[in-house]
């Protein structure tokens, strides 16, 4: 089951733009960051699901910071799940820079239990370093020179808090 999920992750971020947000990304990066940022603030998440939605078409830019690569495009992001005490958790926004899996910045808030948790910016840390086992991602351009369709790719990750 784990490696059919991973194999359908990587399928469709073969289909997002080289040249904006990849929306698997995106859900896994907001899934990780936002269950760090609610257990910080004292909800006991069992677990949370993200989904992103990126649109294909529309203006992208890039922000190039030393060898690091963030690109930016606004993706709708929407997370649900449940705490350990049984109540929903939800989390709203849009994101429009996501960095090497370390963070996400745009407007999302957090809910549980019907009550705001929080509301953010960004999560997680821009200014990481990546990990060492995130796997290389293909240049920009190719053959071709022009620009090339883009498909609207929706990806929902689910996920659990480890040792919890």
């Amino acid at each position: 089951m784990i490696c059919l999920a991973g194999a359908v992750v990587a399928g469709l971020t073969a289909c997002d733009p080289v040249d904006g947000l990849n929306s698997a990304s995106i859900a896994v990066t907001t899934d990780r960051t936002a269950t760090r940022a609610l257990e910080h603030e004292g909800v006991n998440v069992q677990w949370l699901s993200c989904t992103a939605r990126t649109a294909g078409g529309g203006a992208s830019a890039a922000s190039r910071t030393g060898p690091s690569t963030a690109v930016s495009r606004v993706a709708d992001v929407e997370c649900n799940g449940r705490t350990k005490d049984g109540e929903d958790i939800s989390l709203a926004g849009k994101v429009d820079r996501e960095v090497k899996g370390q963070c996400v910045s745009g407007d999302m808030t957090a809910k549980a239990g019907g009550k705001t948790v929080f509301r953010a910016t960004m999560l997680g840390n821009c200014d990481a370093t990546p990990s060492p086992s995130e796997p290389p991602r293909a240049p920009a351009g190719g053959s071709g020179g022009g620009a090339r369709p883009t498909a609207t790719v929706t990806v929902t990750v689910t996920a659990y808090p480890q040792g919890k």
